[in-house]
């Protein structure tokens, strides 16, 4: 998958134009690229469109105008892109009342690693969480972490074919899992072109 450059972004002034219609465009996207695992738990799959708007978005937030600023935003978003044989997705732990977040993420330390990405016919994909940072500490986990799954030949062969897959929270303080839609798979298996 091609990573972004500097030329793939708007200037300030002409995001600022375009922003509005931009980021509806991207929400729907990545609505269609979301999947809840049980009540708790998002995952968003992230491609290069999704990642240009948090570029975007930084680059509006810090005023960020100058080349050797832009390109450290690229540098540290580039990563969240897949690049032809995995999946990068953004995993929320989402509890709406801030008191029951606070007791859960202590009660869910260690759900990061405990994500599993399965096609049918395949061992899992075992997550592999927060390589930037780690986000969580002895006492909690976060809210939001970084997931990379790598598929291998077969899966990608097999996904591309049409075979069910589910993502799975394998951690024995929340089990639960979901499958994909076919719009979903679909629309997933772009990322390994």
């Amino acid at each position: 998958m091609n990573k972004l450059t500097r030329s793939d972004l708007l200037s300030l002034e002409t995001y600022a134009q375009q922003r509005a219609d931009f980021r509806a465009r991207v929400m729907a996207h990545k609505k269609k690229r979301s999947v809840h695992v049980g009540e708790h738990l998002t995952l968003i799959f992230e491609d290069r469109l999704s990642i240009q708007y948090q570029v975007q978005e930084m680059l509006r937030i810090e005023r960020i105008f100058e080349a050797a600023g832009i390109d450290d935003e690229l540098e540290a978003y580039n990563p969240l892109i897949p690049d032809g044989r995995n999946l990068k997705a953004t995993l929320m732990v989402e509890y709406a009342d801030a008191e029951e977040r606070k007791r859960e993420l202590v009660r869910l330390r260690g759900i990061e690693h405990a994500i599993a990405l399965t096609v049918q016919g395949h061992a899992p994909s075992i997550a592999i969480a927060d390589e930037d940072m780690e986000r969580s500490n002895d006492e909690k986990t976060s809210a939001v972490h970084f997931l990379r799954f790598e598929l291998d030949d077969a899966m990608i062969t097999a996904w591309n074919g049409g075979a069910p897959v589910t993502v799975a929270s394998t951690l024995p303080a929340l089990p639960a899992e979901a499958a994909l839609t076919p719009e979903q798979r679909c629309m997933l298996a772009a990322d390994f072109a």
